[in-house]
């Protein structure tokens, strides 16, 4: 018997809605480039990253206007936005680097309702709650329980509210957590109520190995859902160390695109910005631009 039923008939294709994905002018990289004219390293970093389609996160601070102006400038170019909610309470539970998030479960509901009511009828592209589904072992029974919760609340907002909206499920990664325990998850978070899910945010894992991994979670709901792969650091994949948590050695992958073995292959993490202050960004902040990383990356070093 399957998990999922086929994502709302009366969701549109965003995709066929707009004429390619909105590049944001005020990304992190585009910004330090601008703000660094002097500095050797601005062409490379705007030229390989700040002139791509990278997601805009929205979390801690970020209000359901900020949500409406993102959205309405990429609708007045006729670009497709590509969005992030990251604002799940207790979130990065076991990473621990990004920790915070909305400071109970009404407030969550008040917030993310109010960011689908922000995108309204105009088209976009919505990962939801990087990590919520994979930290479940860093978590006890009550709060498992009260995230699938939300998160299946955020599901039927961005049905009811949002229709012209691709909205995924974050589903992990390749390495993580088996393909027919995510899959139970997703269900269980009202997948069924959306496009699918998305693999390999902030990480590194291959776009082979993150089509592979998302294929077998699609078998194991039933098939019907869509997913899309973060391909902004994956070009040198995984690397042997193990290490996800700003490693050597990664390369920024294949642009965005539509298609290449998903619905779309995006740079949901945007290149540059450190995951925490580790790896060879000892002294970076989580979510804080770092422009020897973002070189590292370009050059695969």
């Amino acid at each position: 018997m399957s998990l999922l039923i086929p994502h709302p008939a009366s969701a549109a294709d965003p995709t066929t809605l707009t004429s390619g994905f909105y590049v944001n002018p005020d990304s992190s990289p585009a910004v330090w480039a601008r703000d660094h004219p002097g500095d050797s390293r601005a062409a490379r970093v705007q030229s390989s990253i700040g002139s791509r389609p990278i997601a805009r996160w929205f979390g801690t601070g970020s209000s359901a206007s900020s949500v409406a102006s993102y959205v309405g400038a990429a609708d007045s170019h006729d670009k497709l936005p590509v969005l992030v909610a990251y604002n799940i309470p207790g979130r990065d539970a076991c990473g621990g680097h990004s920790g915070g998030g909305a400071g109970s479960v009404g407030a969550y509901r008040t917030w993310i309702a109010s960011f689908a009511a922000a995108i309204g009828t105009k088209p976009a592209v919505v990962v939801i709650e990087p990590d919520a589904l994979g930290d479940f072992a860093c978590m006890s029974s009550t709060q498992v329980q009260e995230r699938l919760d939300m998160l299946r609340y955020a599901t039927e907002k961005f049905r009811e509210k949002a229709p012209n909206t691709s909205a995924y499920l974050d589903g992990g990664n390749a390495g993580w957590v088996a393909p027919a325990t995510m899959a139970s998850r997703l269900n269980s978070a009202g997948v069924h109520n959306i496009r699918g899910f998305s693999v390999n945010v902030s990480n590194y894992y291959s776009t082979g190995a993150s089509v592979s991994y998302a294929s077998s979670v699609t078998s194991e709901l039933g098939g019907g859902a869509g997913f899309v792969v973060d391909t902004s650091r994956n070009g040198n994949g995984k690397g042997s160390s193990g290490e996800w948590c700003n490693p050597a050695g990664r390369k920024l992958g294949t642009p965005p695109q539509t298609g290449g073995g998903a619905d779309m292959l995006l740079w949901i993490k945007t290149p540059g910005n450190s995951d925490g202050q580790c790896g060879i960004a000892p002294t970076v902040p989580a979510g804080v631009f770092s422009p020897d990383i973002a070189v590292r990356l370009i050059d695969g070093v």
